[in-house]
């Protein structure tokens, strides 16, 4: 863990979403230097699923050494950011520091993300963000420590990181954007940059995301909040960087990543928009400027279906069908699997009681799910929660996202006979 230094003794910390997860995390940090904590976020009373209201968080933050100031803020709103901006102002003279970190998401593709969910992400994440500095930078002008940190990701324009969660996609990237433009803006005065973990924090909306037992794959929000504290200890010429935490924190002399990790010693997820997987990745030389594609492998020909875990797992999920489960579904579904027992697999909840097999269905599939052997026995004996595996690049999905989400309801009911 990276030690504080008191440098932050008596600034002003201005952090959006900051009644828990990486916002609070990032004040708490702060707060033990000695700063002035405005928690910006939406939750005044306690929410039935996620803990941690602006007032807990304040109490949290004046038992850690620090002062502060919560205020009811929905960043979609622009009065009562600037509202929270006047009050936080009048109250500590001044903003030194802001730390953009309110986010929606919603992991769905074009056809299945409803125009609610497109606005809420496009309005929390890029509008909110750009709203929040625009409020704060004539504050910021005036302070010696000046700096904007927007957590979203590195602009990686892979189209991996588009293809299956396109709109949420497009709101972080506004919020980098912002790094982008700001940065170049306000050089010299105040400095802009992005921070982005490696791997899967856990939070609240990671639980939710992935599920119990997602958190031995995570590390703790302490990683973002001591690699935010070493960008606010750099001068304002440290601008525009797309900051990755663990890089950060290598360059400060952390050696013991473990420390951070919830389980240490167990295997991390990376997190999203770093290309981690083994993505070979090309551009069309013929075109100058041509946006990277994917390129494809060679399809190989399936092997032939041995005995092994997937054919188990499909005679388990034979045996628990019925006509119940297949009214309630009405979806077939094609796996693509990779290694050992792979090869094209079916699970058909179409046909009357449903049926399982090797091959390809005799219908067209509404779902085709790409993934290795070993991840398909997981998912189905409940040790990897397929928005995890999807989220990380190990589970492909073509077709109907909300058939894929009832799969995954359906795994949840056979995960004790798995």
């Amino acid at each position: 863990m990276l030690p504080n230094t008191g440098k932050l003794a008596g600034c002003t910390v201005f952090i959006t979403g900051a009644s828990r997860g990486i916002g609070k995390a990032i004040a708490l940090k702060a707060a033990k230097d000695g700063a002035n904590i405005v928690i910006a976020a939406k939750t005044a009373q306690a929410h039935p699923k996620l803990a941690g209201t602006i007032y807990s968080a304040a109490e949290e933050i004046k038992a850690a050494g620090g002062k502060a100031l919560p205020c009811v803020v929905d960043v979609r709103d622009e009065q009562q950011i600037s509202s929270a901006v006047e009050e936080a102002v009048e109250k500590f003279g001044g903003i030194d520091i802001l730390v953009n970190n309110a986010s929606a998401i919603s992991l769905t593709n074009t056809l299945e993300t409803p125009t609610k969910k497109v606005d809420l992400m496009m309005n929390v994440n890029t509008r909110g963000t750009y709203l929040t500095s625009k409020a704060c930078i004539p504050y910021l002008k005036k302070s010696k420590i000046a700096h904007i940190l927007n957590l979203s990701p590195p602009l990686n324009l892979n189209p991996l990181w588009f293809k299956q969660h396109c709109a949420y996609t497009i709101a972080k990237y506004g919020m980098s954007m912002c790094v982008l433009g700001m940065a170049e803006e306000f050089k010299g005065e105040i400095a802009v940059n992005a921070l982005w973990p490696k791997t899967a924090i856990y939070t609240a909306a990671m639980d939710m995301l992935g599920g119990s037992g997602i958190e031995s794959q995570c590390r703790k929000v302490d990683i973002i909040a001591d690699a935010a504290y070493c960008i606010f200890k750099k001068p304002k010429s440290f601008t525009g960087n797309f900051i990755i935490d663990e890089n950060i924190l290598k360059e400060e002399g952390i050696k013991n990543f473990d420390v951070y990790a919830i389980t240490p010693g167990h295997p991390l997820i990376p997190d999203f928009f770093l290309d981690e997987q083994p993505v070979i990745v090309t551009k069309k030389p013929a075109t100058h400027g041509a946006l990277p594609e994917l390129k494809e492998e060679e399809a190989q020909p399936p092997p032939k279906p041995r005995s092994g875990a997937v054919e188990g797992t499909f005679r388990i999920v034979k045996d628990s069908l019925s006509d119940d489960v297949v009214k309630a579904t009405q979806a077939i579904y094609q796996f693509e699997l990779s290694g050992e027992d792979g090869g094209t697999w079916f699970l058909d909840l179409k046909s009357k009681g449903g049926n399982v097999g090797y091959g390809e269905p005799s219908d067209r599939a509404d779902v085709v799910m790409s993934m290795s052997t070993d991840d398909f026995v997981k998912m189905f004996s409940g040790k990897l929660k397929p928005t995890i595996a999807f989220m990380s690049g190990r589970l492909k999905i073509k077709g109907n996202m909300a058939l894929a989400i009832k799969l995954e309801k359906l795994m949840n009911q056979m995960n004790a006979r798995l």
